[in-house]
């Protein structure tokens, strides 16, 4: 039996570029089971598909075949590879740094180029703006169906070559703790930073305080509050902002019932950053 093939992309809906993804993998074996992961990444944001893989991969069988597809360089000198995770799944992706969080939060076992002189789409040789219907959808298919090994993928190459984009770790000084605000839980404009629960309890703080919360990007102040560490969002009023840990057990704020990013127009990546402290250390500095 075949393993499932999740797809990922900053394609969209409103042509049929996903749709000739899902064709491609049906051709090359009818009864494979295909999934999304989204294909609403913000174009050309390769940050943003490299969370959205830490954020799922890990939560999926072993021998599950993803294919991220978010690629500005398409046809360019950038590598076509596949790796193969700590836990056992395969990610089929441009190199172009997609696997960042993947590679630095969880880890990468092995890496391969793709041969594609043997995996790429039959009589596709001459199109070069599609590869992930061309390249990434047809070796993702061939191997969650069986029809080729992880080996037959392409050569071996060293996992500390695969691309990383910067990331900037959380930095605890003192009282506070100053960290990166990655991504948005999009629907809800929630916050989610790269501030382990870890670390921010380590500050001493406890479900029920007060914490002061400082939001800036790298030209100015956008924010400055003190808010509720609350264990859900109904332990504040609907309306009121609160601090939460996030289902990959990260730092969150968010509003309850609100859009915490459209509200005081907060966006996300390396410059933006947050601080956190207990609400008295302020007083007692």
């Amino acid at each position: 039996m075949g393993k499932p093939l999740v797809f990922q992309s900053d394609f969209g809906y409103d042509d049929g570029a996903v749709s000739a993804m899902y064709g491609v993998a049906y051709s090359v074996d009818e009864s494979i089971k295909v999934f999304d992961v989204t294909h609403n990444i913000p174009q050309y944001n390769i940050w943003e598909a490299s969370y959205r893989l830490i954020q799922t991969v890990n939560y999926w069988p072993k021998g599950t075949v993803f294919v991220s597809v978010v690629d500005p360089g398409v046809g360019s000198t950038r590598r076509s590879i596949v790796v193969l995770t700590e836990a056992g799944q395969y990610i089929v992706t441009p190199d172009n740094g997609t696997l960042t969080h993947i590679k630095r939060l969880s880890s990468v076992r092995e890496a391969r180029i793709i041969d594609e002189s043997v995996n790429r789409l039959p009589n596709s040789g001459e199109s070069y703006t599609f590869h992930g219907r061309d390249i990434y959808a047809y070796t993702g298919a061939r191997l969650a169906s069986g029809v080729i090994a992880y080996e037959q993928v392409g050569p071996s190459v060293d996992v500390d070559s695969v691309v990383e984009l910067p990331m900037s770790p959380p930095v605890k000084t003192g009282d506070s703790v100053k960290g990166s605000i990655d991504v948005l839980d999009v629907r809800f404009g929630s916050l989610w930073t790269n501030v382990p629960r870890t670390t921010f309890n380590s500050l001493g703080i406890q479900y029920g305080d007060k914490v002061d919360v400082i939001i800036e990007n790298s030209t100015r102040l956008l924010y400055r509050n003190t808010l509720r560490y609350a264990q859900s969002f109904d332990a504040v009023y609907v309306g009121e902002a609160l601090v939460y840990v996030n289902s990959l057990d990260y730092i969150a704020v968010a509003i309850n019932q609100g859009n915490f990013s459209k509200a005081y127009g907060v966006g996300t990546g390396a410059g933006w950053t947050i601080t956190l402290q207990k609400e008295h250390s302020r007083a007692a500095n």
